[in-house]
């Protein structure tokens, strides 16, 4: 391949900054975009210089010159805009959440399977060079064993019955939106399968969680983790080990920094690389590396990572006896 020719299925704020990336990308073309609304798809393609732009999302997943499609729409119809792609014989990058639940996302994985095609979450946090670097620091034994991990996402966001992120029927939440960070940052560090997880939330009035405590509990660490609509944090993450710490700097998913301490407190090295664009140009450099080797998921962020994770808050929800409209 020489260009990986790109398509765009939904085009909101997300999609506009995964455009620009694609964009920024050397081996890339972003060659197609879909919206329901024809004239926001054209409004979209003529921003983000797209050769083709269609008013139905199936007439991207029938374009046969597009190689790989992301799909940028609210969570609850990530599950069916992806399977119709899959069984298109699309390869898949799909925004996190991946889907509402396990089951979902097993069905997808069967069909990705069957068609012989990439798939993948995308979770961009995996992919930044500083989180990179701080698993580069664990695995050298650096901070000695990890015994805690420490993370926060909460985010100011004033209820609004029409948003997307307040409403049940658009798989709302804090969970799923924010929530899914902390538990994968825990998961990379501690491990995918927690011995026991101890969860709380906050059902707010319209019947989503608005804030939510989840423990995950290994054999000798744990994580506490945090997320939620009602108060701004400045949202570091610590990975704490017996010899050492890590510090990820503020808004720890897109941070481009981390902090290493020995067991004294004393810093001992700070990296930080810039994002080249705007953090999202790793992920798709993973996906156009896996490509063109063929491979159908990313041992970055595989599908056991992902499904792995999805049993976590699947398991969050039931605790908290919170079912989506549809389920």
């Amino acid at each position: 391949m020489d260009k990986i020719r790109w398509g765009i299925m939904a085009t909101g704020r997300i999609a506009a900054t995964f455009a620009d990336a694609v964009n920024y990308v050397e081996d890339a073309e972003l060659y197609a975009c879909a919206s329901r609304d024809e004239d926001r798809a054209k409004a979209f393609a003529e921003k983000f210089g797209v050769k083709k732009y269609y008013g139905d999302y199936g007439m991207l997943a029938d374009d046969e010159n597009v190689d790989v499609i992301y799909i940028a729409s609210p969570m609850a119809q990530h599950y069916e805009q992806a399977k119709m792609c899959l069984l298109n014989g699309k390869n898949v990058l799909c925004e996190k959440t991946i889907t509402l639940n396990g089951s979902q996302l097993a069905e997808l994985i069967d069909i990705a399977e069957k068609q012989n095609v990439f798939f993948m979450e995308a979770m961009w946090m995996k992919f930044l060079p500083a989180f990179l670097k701080a698993k580069e620091w664990v695995k050298d034994g650096r901070i000695g064993i990890p015994k805690m991990i420490k993370c926060d996402f909460s985010n100011l966001c004033p209820f609004n019955a029409e948003d997307r992120l307040f409403k049940s029927s658009l798989g709302g939440g804090c969970l799923l939106d924010l929530g899914v960070y902390p538990i994968t940052l825990a998961c990379e560090f501690l491990g995918y399968e927690p011995e026991d997880i101890i969860s709380n939330a906050y059902i707010g009035k319209s019947g989503v969680d608005f804030d939510a405590s989840i423990i995950l509990k290994y054999d000798d660490s744990f994580a506490h983790l945090t997320a939620g609509f009602d108060i701004e944090c400045q949202n570091p993450a610590f990975v704490i080990g017996d010899k050492g710490r890590i510090r990820f700097g503020n808004w720890f998913f897109c941070t481009d920094e981390v902090m290493l301490y020995d067991d004294d407190g004393h810093l001992l090295e700070h990296f930080k690389k810039p994002h080249l664009k705007n953090g999202y140009e790793f992920e798709i450099m993973e996906v156009h590396e896996c490509l063109k080797q063929g491979k159908k998921q990313s041992n970055i962020n595989s599908l056991y990572h992902t499904t792995a994770t999805m049993k976590i808050m699947d398991e969050c929800r039931k605790q908290w006896g919170l079912r989506f409209d549809g389920e």
